[in-house]
């Protein structure tokens, strides 16, 4: 078992004719069962042509009628990006996965806002995707590096998903799903979505949880895991230190009246029963342990 994407997803990329979308399209096609994954293309000036076989419609309702897609990727530039996602809400896609970097936030927050009452779910923007080992990749992230296995990975940091997940195969230690949620200030699924995914999952006996600076994401999730989860939690904060006072992080990574730095994450985290490091390298080290 997995969370929110498997063999059985089928998928279609919007911004499939740009060079990114192209690019990470022929990786994700080619990882696993991503020829049988990867349906269907979107470009409202390029309906009726194909990439390398894969048919390109002008919408994503058009796409999903004719193919089955229920999961949409975007590459598509900032600003039509939010307009992407709003189309794949419309058109009523399970999951929709948004790659893009540098979108508006006021384009999101109406996003947001539209999506509310939505049976879809987002991950992203500004994320490096999905995996299900050994399964499907949607994203951008190296699926070399993977492996499947038994450990849960959510990360609003793409580097340091990708640090986490070799360090569990340095381990020996696999990947039941590895999720990059992203660190835009306005997002889809948060920490604690994920969290309670994996808490539900059979196969995934533990969980490797990386946050960032800013905001209180991390803290809630904390505190549900204190009251709710039965699995083990390991957890690390993302902050570089900038200069005198001030941490540095993400585009998400806000800090007002002290909350959300740093050592406040750990210390709720830690007080809330998760396994804690301040040292990224020993992430790996530290989720076997507790094993």
């Amino acid at each position: 078992m997995s969370i929110l994407i498997n063999r059985n997803s089928r998928v279609m990329t919007q911004g499939i004719t740009g060079k990114t979308g192209q690019f990470h399209t022929r990786l994700c096609r080619d990882y696993a069962n991503g020829k049988n994954c990867f349906v269907a293309g979107v470009n409202p000036r390029k309906p009726g042509e194909n990439f390398e076989g894969i048919p390109i419609y002008a919408t994503v309702k058009e796409a999903k009628q004719a193919t089955g897609a229920n999961v949409s990727v975007i590459y598509v530039p900032p600003p039509f990006a939010a307009a992407a996602i709003d189309e794949a809400v419309e058109a009523e896609l399970d999951l929709v996965i948004c790659i893009t970097e540098g979108i508006p936030v006021r384009d999101m927050i109406r996003t947001r806002y539209k999506m509310k009452d939505s049976k879809t779910v987002l991950i992203g923007p500004n994320c490096p995707g999905i995996i299900t080992p050994d399964e499907i990749k949607i994203g951008i992230m190296p699926g070399y590096i993977h492996k499947k296995g038994h450990i849960g990975v959510v990360s609003r940091s793409g580097t340091l998903t990708y640090e986490a997940v070799a360090q569990l195969m340095e381990m020996g230690l696999g990947q039941s799903t590895c999720i990059g949620i992203g660190g835009d200030p306005v997002n889809g699924l948060k920490h604690l979505d994920v969290m309670q995914r994996f808490n539900e999952d059979d196969e995934t006996d533990a969980v490797l949880m990386v946050g960032e600076i800013g905001g209180t994401d991390e803290e809630e999730c904390a505190c549900w895991i204190k009251e709710h989860m039965q699995k083990p939690v390991v957890g690390f904060i993302a902050g570089v230190t900038a200069p005198p006072g001030k941490r540095m992080g993400h585009a998400g990574a806000i800090i007002s009246g002290g909350k959300g730095t740093a050592q406040e994450k750990l210390a709720v985290m830690d007080a809330c029963g998760i396994k804690v490091t301040n040292n990224p390298a020993e992430m790996g080290k530290l989720l076997k342990s507790v094993l």
